[in-house]
């Protein structure tokens, strides 16, 4: 009975559950490749699940966050500084992952042929001819063409954009405004109960989501192209604690305990591959931790298309596997060249499912010096690298929002040292706070 009552207590944190199902999975995956590709369906559902509450989630926040300022302007200053961070973050990501590149050289000794190449099997990854690519086609994409359909295709950047807009009507109409807040709040809180409930089978998620990618493309693949998977992880390990960690520093806190503080919400990444399986999760963490529901709702999600630092570094170091596979010689110039398509690309594919692998595409098809078939080098590996792409880009839309919120003066670091440095104690700090609905009901009265 004692050791039942062990076994329940540690198998109860959701991570440690998760964490069995990537590792069941990915043995699966090993042994018996063919049963464990059928359990595709079960990481799939675990993530339409989570993007079925994401919108409205979004909406939600972003539009109530917008209500409570005080001023719209210190909205749009909240806006611009994050889109600054943003920029500096993710360049200085696609120069981290080129400076990896040239020091490993993951494609060195490859000499594969050029004219070898096709792209028989790979035309849904070239850009096709007058869609929306660029920066001022993505700023055009931004606006929704009705009020609907950013819900129905889930398009999170102009879910952001309408929230904005109906954040800023209800601050103008004040108290009239007053029952929507209330109805708005409430809203929020079932919808984060809607995530507690899905959350439960994630493990489940992780498990089908892992066992189909090890059946599905197999170690041995793996093996031939390890290199450039290892320079992947070591890059985005090596960015995390190297750059975001002074970043963190700076905030007052430390990288590696605001790691263990969304834990689980990492391992969920690891199993599904998806960054946007845990957007609700960190949502709330994050006002737990001290940052104000305004910065949250204004930050996160708009990072989630625009501060992907694990998409960046694996978009330099991708490019430059290819060049040096194919024996192509970059200079400094074509290099400078390619960080500046990419910066572009990347930004106008956010929000698209496989979006790293579509801008290297477009990225590659930009240029005359690199041949867009060269996608056919890492497409085999691209799903082992994907997990690394979003491990990262969650960490760091993670801190890109503490950044926002500190910069802005609306950081509770006292709170925030409390909760990552004594977990147990941040259920009493909850339990000290005002009640959210009454705050909720009252945020339009100033």
């Amino acid at each position: 009975m004692k050791g039942n009552a062990t076994m329940r207590r540690i198998m109860r944190p959701i991570y440690i559950q998760v964490l069995l199902g990537v590792i069941i999975g990915a043995a699966l995956g090993f042994v018996a490749p063919a049963t464990a590709t059928q359990m595709k369906p079960l990481g799939d559902l675990f993530v339409s699940l989570v993007h079925l509450l994401i919108a409205p989630l979004v909406f939600c926040t972003v539009s109530m966050g917008v209500a409570r300022v005080s001023s719209l302007g210190h909205a749009g200053r909240i806006g611009l500084t994050a889109l600054l961070y943003f920029l500096i973050a993710s360049t200085f990501a696609l120069l981290f992952g080129l400076a990896i590149g040239l020091v490993v050289q993951p494609g060195a000794g490859l000499n594969i042929d050029p004219s070898t190449l096709s792209m028989a099997g790979l035309d849904r990854f070239r850009p096709k001819e007058g869609a929306a690519n660029g920066f001022f086609d993505m700023v055009l994409h931004v606006l929704p063409s009705n009020i609907v359909s950013p819900f129905v295709q889930g398009d999170v950047i102009q879910v952001v954009v309408l929230a904005v807009a109906f954040g800023a009507v209800m601050a103008r109409l004040g108290d009239r405004a007053q029952p929507l807040a209330a109805f708005i709040a409430s809203l929020t809180q079932v919808l984060f109960g809607l995530v507690g409930i899905v959350m439960r089978v994630a493990p489940i998620g992780a498990f089908g989501a892992m066992a189909f990618t090890i059946g599905r493309y197999g170690i041995t693949t793996l093996v031939s192209l390890g290199w450039l998977v290892g320079s992947m992880y070591a890059a985005a390990i090596l960015f995390v604690i190297a750059v975001l960690g002074p970043v963190c520093a700076w905030c007052g806190i430390g990288i590696f305990r605001l790691i263990g503080y969304i834990k689980t919400e990492l391992f969920v990444v690891l199993g599904t591959a998806s960054s946007e399986s845990v957007f609700p999760q960190l949502t709330e963490k994050l006002e737990r931790l001290g940052c104000s529901k305004t910065v949250v709702g204004l930050v996160l999600p708009t990072g989630y298309s625009f501060n992907l630092d694990g998409g960046q570094i694996y978009l330099s170091l991708a490019a430059l596997f290819i060049a040096q596979a194919l024996g192509i010689h970059l200079s400094f110039g074509q290099m400078a060249t390619l960080c500046g398509i990419m910066v572009i690309t990347s930004k106008g594919s956010a929000g698209v499912s496989g979006s790293a692998f579509i801008a290297l595409a477009a990225s590659l098809s930009a240029t005359d010096f690199l041949p867009v078939a060269g996608i056919a080098l890492v497409l085999g590996v691209d799903r082992f690298m994907s997990e690394a792409r979003a491990l990262t880009n969650v960490i760091g839309c993670t801190v890109a929002t503490i950044v926002v919120a500190k910069l802005e003066g609306e950081f509770d670091v006292v709170r925030a040292r409390e909760i990552l440095s004594y977990p147990r104690d941040a259920a009493a700090l909850r339990s000290r706070q005002e009640p959210e609905a009454d705050c909720d009901a009252a945020v339009l009265r100033s």
